[in-house]
Parts: C-alpha cells; sequence; structure tokens
C-alpha cells in the first residue's frame, strides 16, 4: 500500500476540512499582523478610521493604502503560487526534492523579466506573460533532459540545476551589460515584496486565479496521475497531455509569483511537505491547503524581514534561505535514508 492510498486511511474528509480551516483561521491572524506591523504600527482602531471612515489625510492611510495592503496581498499571492507550483511539481515529477526554485522555474521566469525590463521597458505589463513562458521554458528542458535520461529523481535534481545555472547566468549577463534596467537588481535576485504596488498586484493576480482555479478543478486527473503512469493510464487518464498541462499550471503559478516578488525560494519546497505531513496526498485539500500555507509562509517571512532590524528591512529571500536552507538539507538526507535517488 502506497503512501498515497494510506492518506485516504488515515485522515477523514472531516479532519482534513478541519484543517484547512484552521490554517485560514492561522492566515487570517498573519494578514492582520502584517498589515499592523513594520517600523510605523498601525492599530485595528487607525485600520477602522481607513476603510470605513475614509481617513486617508494622515501617515496611517497613505501607508496602509500604498505600503502594507499592496505588500500583504503580493505576499499571500505569491506564496500560494509558489506553493501549489511546488505541490504540483513534486507529484508530476515524482520526486519530493522539486521545486520552483530547485529546478530551475524561479531562473527561467527571472530571466525572461529581466529581458523584458531591459530591452522592451514599456511592455511591464506583459511581465507576468513573459515570467511564465520563462517558467514553461525552463520547467520542459529540465523534463526533455531527465526523460532522456530515465527521469529518474538525480537526473531531475541534476538538470535543474544545470539549467538554472544557465539561466542565472544570462539573467547576470543582462543585468550587467544594460546596468540602467528598470527593475531593482538586489531586490529582484534575492527576492522582496519592499516595492509592490497595486498595480503590479494587479497585473500578476489574474494569471495566480487561474493557474490556481485550474489546478483545482482538475485534482482529480492529479490524484490518478500520483498513482503512477501505468496505472494512470488503465484508469483512462491521459498521461502526456495531464502531465504537460499540469507542468504548464506550474510555470504560470511560479512565473506570475516571480513577477511580483523576484527570485524568493524554498517556498514551494517547504510548505507542499508540510501540508502533505498535516493532510495526506489527496489533493483536493492538498493543494487548498498548501496555498493557505504558502500565503501564510510568505506572510510569517516578511513579517520577520521587516521587524527584526527596524529601522532597516531586509529582503524577505533572505530570511527564507535562512528558513529553508536547513530545510533542504534535512530532506536530503532523510530521502535519501528512505529512498536512495534512482
Amino acid at each position: 500500500m502506497n503512501t498515497f492510498t494510506k492518506s485516504y486511511i488515515h485522515n477523514s474528509d472531516r479532519a482534513k476540512a478541519l484543517i484547512v480551516c484552521g490554517a485560514f483561521v492561522v492566515l487570517a491572524v498573519l494578514l492582520l499582523i502584517s498589515i499592523c506591523g513594520g517600523a510605523v504600527k498601525i492599530t485595528l482602531p487607525d485600520i477602522w478610521d481607513i476603510i470605513i471612515k475614509r481617513n486617508t489625510e494622515g501617515g496611517a492611510g497613505k501607508i496602509f493604502y500604498f505600503v502594507r495592503l499592496p505588500r500583504t496581498f503580493a505576499a499571500v499571492l505569491a506564496g500560494a503560487a509558489l506553493a501549489c507550483s511546488g505541490t504540483i511539481l513534486q507529484t508530476v515529477l515524482g520526486n519530493p526534492m522539486c521545486s520552483p526554485n530547485v529546478i530551475g522555474v524561479n531562473s527561467g521566469a527571472g530571466l525572461a523579466m529581466i529581458t523584458v525590463a531591459a530591452f522592451f521597458p514599456t511592455a511591464a505589463g506583459f511581465a507576468p506573460v513573459a515570467a511564465f513562458l520563462g517558467a514553461l521554458v525552463s520547467v520542459t528542458v529540465v523534463y526533455g533532459i531527465a526523460k532522456k535520461t530515465g527521469a529518474s529523481k538525480l537526473a531531475i535534481v541534476l538538470s535543474g540545476i544545470a539549467v538554472s545555472s544557465l539561466f542565472s547566468a544570462l539573467t547576470d549577463t543582462i543585468i550587467t551589460m544594460v546596468p540602467d534596467v528598470k527593475i531593482n537588481r538586489i531586490d529582484f535576485l534575492i527576492g522582496s515584496f519592499s516595492g509592490v504596488t497595486m498595480s503590479n498586484v494587479g497585473f500578476a493576480m489574474p494569471y495566480i486565479l487561474t493557474g490556481l482555479l485550474l489546478a483545482f478543478i482538475f485534482h482529480v486527473d492529479i490524484n490518478l496521475l500520483a498513482l503512477g503512469d501505468s496505472t494512470a493510464s488503465s484508469l483512462g487518464v491521459r498521461v502526456r497531455v495531464i502531465r504537460g498541462l499540469f507542468l504548464a499550471i506550474a510555470a504560470l503559478l511560479a512565473g506570475s509569483a516571480i513577477s511580483l516578488a523576484g527570485l524568493i525560494g524554498f517556498v514551494g519546497l517547504i510548505v507542499p511537505h508540510i501540508a502533505k505531513g498535516l493532510i495526506g496526498y489527496d489533493h483536493k485539500y492538498l493543494l487548498p491547503l498548501s496555498a493557505i500555507l504558502g500565503g501564510a509562509f510568505c506572510l510569517f517571512c516578511d513579517v520577520l524581514a521587516r521587524t527584526l532590524f527596524i529601522p532597516f528591512e531586509a529582503p524577505v529571500g533572505i530570511v527564507m534561505s535562512l528558513i529553508g536552507s536547513p530545510f533542504f538539507i534535512w530532506l536530503v538526507l532523510t530521502q535519501r535514508r528512505r529512498h536512495p535517488f534512482d
């Protein structure tokens, strides 16, 4: 009996629903903390005056609308997108160590973003589309290389590292050759929500919501795909089509998130494993829980980044790397002991 089947036995639908609801409550609390916390404190009465009484004359109103609200929305959307992208990639590629940053999806999206910013500065509104196309090219190349070598877990990771290194080098080359590119280099390469505006959120939101909706709609197909290609095929699943669809969805989600926050990493690696540990492998619940926990994780890291070193602010990517790197090492060691790479 595989772990996917066991997840149905040990977790009832009611228990899974309660876990999802509990995660949503945590997300709601972090939303309030994100809006209220920072170098300038905004209290709940302040929020009441700003929203209900439309009191936007003071500094608190401007900070609320032009700083806290857009970066809070951006953190939730980017976290949800990257977490679901990681969940999809781990299932579709059959590798628990896959995530957008590990296999080069982030680097492909980043290269496309930098290319647009450097050579087509007036096409900023197409940044999410460019990032999606870059991410799609990256994941297709990685999967193609790995498939040629037997599609083993090790081949996928090594292919991702190679592709990520290549795209990162090309990104650095463009930034060096076009130093006046209209993008904050440090924030983009490390990952940050500090410069996000509601306009940026508005550009990326439709793509992220579309990707999430498609993933939720086709959750039955990815459940069947998780049983293995031969089993899924015998149950009537068009394996190649569904795998291609979900790789495109994962690229859409990751690319859209990169267009908002830059090259933040580890969300798509850490959150899916936490969600699976809480709820099992049924994607009917796993995908929504991953989205909620991804948003909560990004909010938590962003709050830490802008409150730990007041009056200074660290890029959120640094906090995520400090948390994610030890987790990745632990994951490598535990997976090596349980299932040596084939």
